[in-house]
């Protein structure tokens, strides 16, 4: 009798797990509304930006890039690593990493949409992107990347549906190895077409490079991986997932990996521009001593704590790793805005023409004043319309993690 009462009493009582699933649901909610209306103000200040004109940005002629930009090339790293990251064991056949493959690839869809965005509010009026097809250049890198980043995002998203149908039992094992194959390529050559947009520039000293293809793919491996990897944490703590801390040691050990790959390629290019005699004595001193010295060595130390860290197991607790993952993807932001700034903070002709203030923010002080601080800085207004963005692919990813089947399949879905 006490038996049976006891086991009524169990059956009633509510699963350990229930509260903390109700509380990742409603955390969920909240979160989904934050990111809406932060999106909503970055539209209202993409709408000023536009009644206004990009004159009320930092951007002018000698440096005709600036944050859009710098964050359109690590949103697409994001996103292209995290596809690697989810593709790469299906189509070679090995071991994955314990079912965050769908997650995977929804953040790196929300990571395209965010680049795509960054894109339209560079362009300075939507109108441009009709423009941009109807007059487009085939022959220019800047419209490879359009027609790549276009694909990359449908691939992307035909990819996520082919797992949650394959799921389901409804695609074939070989058309996902098949799809796999197709977006792992797809994946590498869009950050190499990036790439080429800036390499291809034989005035730029910073970006003229035939490394730049291959650094762009690993540090896009670098920052995916850790993204995942953060994401992955985050969606364990609130009980979205259940994932056995083995496989978090394994997507350690390759980020660190990844870091280690990337500050080669790093000490490689700088080995050849410092080295005497070289043409790039001034870039490495513009990295190491000049105006760029913050991110270079905010970068450097940031990669290297990160693989000690993912080398070392007796740090390889969450938090160090949550740390470790967080430093690499500073780490990687802090060199596209070496790579995007330095290719404008080295002047490439001597006498540039009458100053105005179309030219430079600071065109009256002349043209060594100019160029001895950071040539460039977003103003207020462009951090806002650029954490608009973020919001929007923030927006996209949490909506994915409440409507669409992201868990392994032998997982029960979140109580509604």
């Amino acid at each position: 009798m006490t038996e049976n009462v006891a086991a009524a009493r169990a059956a009633e009582a509510p699963a350990p797990s229930a509260k903390k699933t109700t509380a990742s649901g409603r955390g969920l909610n909240i979160g989904i509304a934050v990111a809406a209306a932060v999106m909503v103000v970055g539209i209202v200040l993409w709408a000023i930006q536009l009644s206004g004109g990009m004159v009320q940005t930092g951007m002018r002629n000698l440096d005709s890039w600036g944050l859009y930009i710098t964050s359109f090339m690590f949103f697409v790293g994001l996103s292209a690593g995290g596809l690697i990251i989810s593709s790469v064991p299906k189509a070679f056949g090995i071991a994955g990493f314990g079912g965050i493959s769908k997650v995977a690839v929804m953040s790196s869809i929300a990571c395209t949409v965010a680049a795509i965005g960054l894109v339209v509010v560079d362009l300075g009026q939507p109108v441009r992107l009709w423009e941009l097809f109807a007059y487009s250049n085939l022959g220019s890198p800047l419209m490879w990347d359009i027609v790549v980043l276009g694909t990359y995002l449908i691939l992307s998203c035909v990819y996520l549906w082919a797992q949650v149908r394959a799921d389901a039992g409804n695609v074939s094992h070989t058309a996902l190895r098949v799809i796999s194959v197709v977006a792992l390529v797809c994946a590498v050559l869009v950050h190499s077409v990036t790439a080429w947009i800036f390499g291809l520039q034989q005035g730029r000293e910073m970006w003229h490079t035939a490394l730049l293809a291959p650094w762009f793919v690993s540090s896009a491996l670098v920052c995916g991986t850790a993204l995942v990897m953060v994401v992955v944490m985050a969606l364990r703590k609130v009980g979205y997932l259940q994932l056995d801390q083995s496989y978090m040691v394994k997507l350690a050990k390759l980020l660190g990996a990844f870091v280690m790959v990337d500050l080669y390629f790093f000490g490689c290019d700088l080995l050849n521009e410092a080295f005497p005699g070289g043409s790039g004595v001034e870039v490495v001193a513009m990295l190491t001593t000049g105006p760029l010295a913050p991110y270079f060595w905010t970068e450097i130390i940031g990669c290297a704590i990160c693989a000690v860290i993912c080398f070392t197991p007796a740090l390889r607790t969450n938090t160090l790793l949550v740390i470790g993952a967080l430093l690499a993807i500073l780490g990687i932001f802090c060199k596209r805005v070496q790579l995007l700034v330095g290719g404008f903070q080295l002047a490439n002709i001597d006498y540039t023409g009458t100053l105005t203030s179309l030219s430079h923010q600071a065109w009256d002080t002349g043209m060594s004043s100019i160029y001895a601080p950071m040539i460039y800085w977003p103003t207020p207004l462009e951090f806002g319309v650029t954490l608009g963005v973020v919001a929007l692919g923030v927006l996209v990813f949490l909506l994915g993690i409440k409507f669409l089947p992201l868990r392994p399949k032998d997982e029960e879905p979140l109580s509604k």
